[in-house]
């Protein structure tokens, strides 16, 4: 027999029932909304197939069916590859310092070479090429300064331009015409000792097995008047020889330098 009491507990229980059953489907819903939107996010996060790598995404092959060669990391020992002497590429470009005119492949002083007191007479062709060494460089040849008239201020008559050579402008002991040493040779005698001769000593003997007589002794003469170099001039940055001179005599010259890798001073060496 059904009462009144037994109706309402079994109400009370369905109704519950239904509650429980509604928070359960809620809570549900809302889980699964929420790894949806998760899945979105995270879909929209990563990126689609490209040329280029990309964290997490697809790498495509280009139209070779290859990898790129700069999406390949490189090694520890092919990064030292990529130094020279522990430096890098900027550091080891060719350079001349202040003190010079870039010409290319070489250097040149951008100015004669300022003597000091005790070396004023004595700059003849064995000093300047002697000095020029010792800087780091040589002696210029006459084409190679004849080639550079039009970027260099080369030495000249007063009446050039001072702007473009380098002229006396210094009236208070006269004004001369300029040139400058090369290191071109030329002989104005005939002969093998026009360029000079090294003589014979007198220690100097014959060969005993071959019956050869001892020979005579010859004076040596290292600096003959013979032996001259070029001179040239900057001609209005046309360049011109100016004639030649004995060896021993002095004359104004400049040094040149072959280009140094990462250097700052090339007439350092």
């Amino acid at each position: 027999m059904v009462t009144h009491k037994t109706t309402t507990l079994f109400a009370a229980a369905a109704m519950l029932l239904s509650l429980c059953s509604l928070v359960m489907a809620t809570v549900e819903d809302s889980q699964a909304q929420r790894k949806k939107g998760q899945a979105k996010a995270k879909a929209k996060q990563l990126p689609g197939a490209s040329l280029k790598p990309r964290k997490l995404g697809l790498l495509r092959l280009n139209r070779r069916g290859q990898f790129p060669a700069s999406v390949i990391p490189k090694v520890r020992s092919a990064r030292t590859a990529d130094l020279i002497g522990g430096r890098r590429a900027r550091g080891l470009v060719d350079r001349c310092n202040a003190e010079s005119v870039d010409l290319g492949t070489v250097c040149m002083l951008s100015a004669v070479y300022a003597l000091d007191k005790n070396e004023v007479g004595k700059n003849n062709y064995f000093f300047a090429a002697q000095k020029c060494v010792e800087l780091g460089g040589y002696l210029p040849s006459a084409e190679e300064l004849i080639g550079a008239a039009d970027r260099l201020k080369l030495s000249s008559t007063v009446d050039d331009n001072e702007v473009s050579a380098a002229t006396d402008i210094d009236a208070s002991d006269g004004l001369k015409d300029r040139r400058e040493m090369t290191s071109t040779l030329v002989t104005t005698g005939s002969g093998s000792r026009a360029a000079g001769s090294q003589g014979v000593s007198e220690n100097s003997r014959g060969d005993p097995r071959a019956g050869e007589p001892d020979p005579l002794p010859q004076p040596a003469n290292p600096s003959p008047e013979t032996l001259q170099y070029v001179t040239v001039y900057d001609n209005k940055e046309r360049g011109g020889f100016a004639g030649s001179k004995p060896v021993g005599q002095p004359e104004a010259f400049r040094c040149a330098f072959n280009k140094t890798q990462g250097g700052a001073a090339p007439e350092e060496g």
